[in-house]
């Protein structure tokens, strides 16, 4: 290699994009794309590209979110999706690591003798007070067991309370289960763990978008035309309407978009479910 090529070569090197992130805002400006651009085309809010072209991801809802970003983002503008994956999961472990080495380095460990990490005041009065009360159940118990003429409860009664209250419960979910549900009623979503989603309507306009936290619950604007969602845990949703349950998007991970959720869609979802599975059901039997 002469001086000259050995010179290209090396600058070559000291101008190529270093980091995921700087190789897909080089390849979207390649393209002529602006951001707003990309993020009508992809659906993925303009902050979150930002993050990823920043190598910010801890920015992200998540690492689920981080690889699923990217992956689109390098398709948009012409990379290797494979390629910016495996970038973006190494980079992801190497933050994780660095967090891991922080932790250790300022972690402690229990030394005897250690004035500053002795049991406090509150946790010795919190262990004598339990055993007071320990105290106080062992007198009642020999009380009970040793005075003369002491009834013990009916056990037969008991059972007898216990099989009426079954019974009305079997009873009350057979209603419930019974009872249609109303088409008209408002549909609500309701975390069962952290989940990031995003509402939008026919027009493509934000309803809301965010990171819902555990039991925190949403509901569609009775107004929205055509409601849709986008969501990477669709199995962390229950969904109900007017106040009955009807079943999840799904019940796996994995990443959900343009799906219609008015009543109306959500009623029939269900319903083709039902059917799916009374053919799978028949065609088992050989009926």
């Amino acid at each position: 290699m002469s001086d000259e090529e050995e010179f290209d070569y090396i600058a070559k090197i000291d101008t190529e994009p270093k980091g995921v992130g700087a190789q897909l805002r080089a390849a979207r400006e390649g393209k002529g794309l602006t951001i707003e651009q990309v993020a009508a085309a992809t659906r993925i809010s303009s902050r979150h590209i930002e993050n990823i072209e920043g190598d910010n991801f801890d920015a992200l809802p998540g690492r689920t979110y981080a690889v699923g970003f990217s992956r689109t983002l390098a398709k948009t503008v012409g990379l290797n999706q494979d390629d910016v994956v495996a970038m973006v999961r190494a980079e992801l472990e190497h933050e994780s690591e660095g967090q891991r080495s922080a932790t250790g380095l300022s972690g402690g460990t229990f030394e005897p003798g250690d004035p500053n990490r002795a049991p406090g005041g509150r946790l010795v009065w919190f262990s004598l007070f339990a055993v007071v009360l320990l105290l106080v159940g062992i007198f009642f118990a020999a009380r009970v067991l040793f005075t003369p003429g002491a009834e013990l409860p009916s056990l037969t009664a008991e059972e007898d309370t216990a099989g009426q209250d079954s019974s009305a419960t079997q009873e009350q979910g057979t209603q419930d289960a019974a009872a249609p549900v109303d088409a008209s009623g408002q549909v609500v979503f309701t975390a069962e763990g952290e989940a990031w989603v995003r509402f939008y309507d026919a027009q493509d306009r934000v309803l809301t978008e965010r990171t819902m936290a555990e039991g925190e619950s949403y509901a569609i604007p009775a107004d929205a035309e055509g409601p849709r969602i986008i969501t990477g845990r669709p199995d962390l949703l229950a969904i109900t309407i007017g106040g009955q349950s009807v079943p999840k998007l799904s019940e796996e991970i994995e990443t959900v978009q343009n799906v219609d959720v008015s009543a109306q869609a959500l009623l029939a979802r269900e319903a083709a479910g039902a059917n799916g599975s009374a053919a799978s059901e028949q065609a088992g039997t050989g009926e």
